[in-house]
């Protein structure tokens, strides 16, 4: 009897799980949070949500592989632009991290940032100017 009990106890706290995680996903923005929260509770808390975050990172960076390595040379060039613009609103945020950072820890990985993105905006400019470059008329 004791052991029905147990499982009665477990079966209602589940399901005030299930009815937490549905109500965040209701009143949440769709965003790994509450998706991570969802998958916690649905699970009965087997399933970490930084665990659920992580495999939602290790995907997105798949992704992103297959797809710039699948675009044709001649979108190169504008993919490339995008990036240089992307990369440029990441060097204002990492400027801000170093600038106004409270903890030495912030200003490091702002200073991190900031050296990657400066890599990636020159990088691609490097490479843009070689796409641009096999364009151009061969001089005799």
């Amino acid at each position: 009897m004791d052991a029905l009990q147990k499982a009665l106890d477990q079966l209602d706290q589940a399901t005030a799980a299930v009815r937490l995680a549905v109500q965040d996903l209701a009143n949440a923005p769709a965003g790994t949070e509450a998706a991570g929260n969802a998958a916690h509770a649905l699970s009965g808390g087997a399933i970490d949500p930084f665990v659920f975050r992580f495999a939602i990172f290790v995907l997105a960076i798949f992704v992103g592989y297959y797809v710039v390595w699948s675009v044709t040379p001649a979108l190169h060039t504008p993919l490339m632009a995008v990036t240089n613009a992307i990369s440029s609103v990441i060097v204002v945020g990492a400027l801000l991290a170093v600038g106004i950072a409270a903890s030495g820890l912030a200003a490091g990985f702002g200073f991190v940032a900031l050296v990657l993105v400066s890599v990636n905006i020159f990088g691609g400019f490097l490479v843009t100017q070689r796409m641009l470059a096999m364009y151009k008329k061969k001089e005799k």
